[in-house]
């Protein structure tokens, strides 16, 4: 914490004119002068410090005693983004912000200065006016269950939320209560009893499985179309994949995640409903059979590599050249690859769907009705019935990133209404395939001509063969027939952006 031990000075608030300044002000900005020469200035994207306070500076040369005085000016910006609170108190004014401790990480640090107290009332409006830069549309001080799952990924993720997720909602004044979860599908649990009037958001410390099980619990409730609408679900990176956090916040950091929490815009984003046998589900990540599928489950005996875990499944299994069989029958809106990319920049370049707690009015009902029915229905007519009998791989995804720099969907967006489905063929070689593999994170895969990409509102998938692994959200399900619906902007999230994922789109 920066703490002048100057006397306090009158603050002044005025409109900053610097024309000749490398940080050209708009009209709007002004500045607050403390500590007789520190003044704070409120830019279009930062609070600038200045420091111009005289200090004596040592040298060498200096003789009989005298030193050369010289006035020394320290400036420095502090983005609004990273600004967590601002108060003004006996002690003084206080700036609370996240600076970067290291490359990947940020810690709370602050700046207080002395107040006089007729100043206060300026004071007091100049803080408004900076809170209300830093926040914009995110809302503040937001009531966070916090839910803990102190056996995700490598286990550590109860430390990790202590370390550098805490100060950090401490400090931007967040209501907390923390909670550790005992056992798989604990969180449901929780979550189906929770009031949803008493939180703004659900945060997972966790992998991806956790926030599946949060938005199924709010699915339970009677009024489940509020729920999900009401409470936003959020992610703090502590498991193997950290697929939501890569997609709302672009970080697989936990003290960089909390940061976008405490200022991420609550946005609407498609839910998926699963139905198999008599249940219903809901996805709110990817669905997957074939390779991915057994890249992800087939490697929980070596969860201790971390991520790496899938790499090695991937390259065990794309030696051995297998297919996976199946019936495949999808609801195709988008089929060709140059519409798929209009549509995505069309999206881009639409207003943010961003939604404020006011629309939560009015829905008190329970999950919305399937409009093509359950995998017991017969098969809508209209459906595009795909040849795969030799299908290598089949992924689904409601977001762009399934884990650190695997854009596997780049022109998946959060609130169209539509999930993007891949198809890949398994009998193309080991060579292609593993070119495959490379061109993921090169941005290269979706142009890929062995990649078919659909823009889809439903599918059914049945598996010819006996056993095998269907991934949900990285959580396995049965290995038997199941039908996939999406409900356009059923769930809420709070993201960096309140628009796009935080991922690269399609090439033009």
């Amino acid at each position: 914490m920066t703490s002048p031990t100057h006397d306090a000075a009158r603050p002044s608030f005025n409109n900053a004119d610097q024309p000749d300044s490398q940080h050209q002000l708009l009209q709007h900005d002004s500045t607050l002068t403390v500590a007789q020469s520190v003044s704070l200035t409120l830019s279009s994207d930062s609070l600038l410090v200045a420091d111009e306070r005289s200090s004596t500076r040592t040298s060498s040369r200096a003789c009989c005693g005298l030193l050369p005085k010289s006035s020394t000016k320290d400036t420095h910006a502090i983005s609004f983004y990273n600004i967590l609170d601002a108060d003004l108190s006996p002690a003084g004014l206080t700036i609370t912000y996240a600076e970067h401790s290291t490359k990947d990480d940020v810690s709370v640090t602050a700046l207080q200065y002395p107040i006089a107290d007729e100043e206060k009332a300026n004071v007091e409006a100049w803080i408004t006016r900076l809170l209300d830069l830093a926040y914009g549309n995110a809302q503040r001080y937001k009531r966070l269950k916090v839910l803990v799952n102190p056996f995700g990924g490598k286990g550590g993720a109860v430390k990790l939320y202590q370390n550098y997720a805490a100060s950090i909602f401490a400090a931007a004044r967040c209501k907390v209560d923390v909670q550790e979860t005992t056992h798989s599908g604990h969180a449901t649990e929780i979550t189906e009893k929770i009031d949803i009037d008493a939180y703004d958001a659900i945060v997972c410390c966790s992998g991806d499985g956790l926030p599946y099980e949060v938005f199924n619990g709010l699915a339970k409730k009677p009024n489940a179309g509020e729920a999900l609408s009401k409470v936003a679900v959020a992610l703090i990176p502590c498991g193997s994949g950290n697929a939501m956090t890569w997609n709302l916040s672009g970080t697989g950091s936990v003290s960089v995640a909390a940061l976008a929490i405490v200022k991420g815009l609550r946005t609407p984003m498609d839910l998926a409903s699963i139905t198999q046998g008599q249940t219903r589900t809901l996805s709110f990540l990817s669905q997957s059979f074939g390779i991915i599928a057994e890249c992800d489950l087939g490697t929980d005996n070596i969860r201790w590599m971390g991520a790496h875990r899938f790499t090695y499944g991937f390259l065990v299994r794309i030696v051995k050249s297998a297919v996976w069989p199946c019936d495949l029958a999808v609801k195709v809106e988008i089929d060709d690859k140059k519409a798929i990319k209009d549509h995505y920049t069309a999206y881009a370049n639409s207003v943010p769907p961003l939604r404020s707690p006011q629309e939560t009015a009015g829905r008190s009902g329970g999950l919305p009705e399937l409009k093509y029915g359950t995998v017991q229905d017969d098969l809508p007519k209209d459906w595009e019935v795909i040849p795969s009998e030799t299908l290598g791989n089949f992924y689904a995804g409601n977001m762009a990133i399934m884990s650190k720099d695997t854009n596997f969907f780049p022109a998946s967006l959060p609130n169209d209404g539509l999930m993007d489905v891949v198809t890949i063929d398994g009998t193309l070689g080991v060579s292609k395939s593993l070119k495959m593999m490379t061109a993921i994170p090169e941005g290269n895969f979706f142009d890929m001509p062995e990649v078919n990409v659909r823009k889809a509102t439903a599918y059914r998938l049945v598996p010819r063969e006996k056993e095998g692994y269907i991934s949900v959200d990285g959580e396995r399900i049965p290995f038997e027939a199941f039908q996939v619906e999406i409900h356009k902007g059923l769930g809420t999230v709070l993201s960096k952006s309140g628009h796009l994922y935080e991922a690269e789109g399609p090439k033009p």
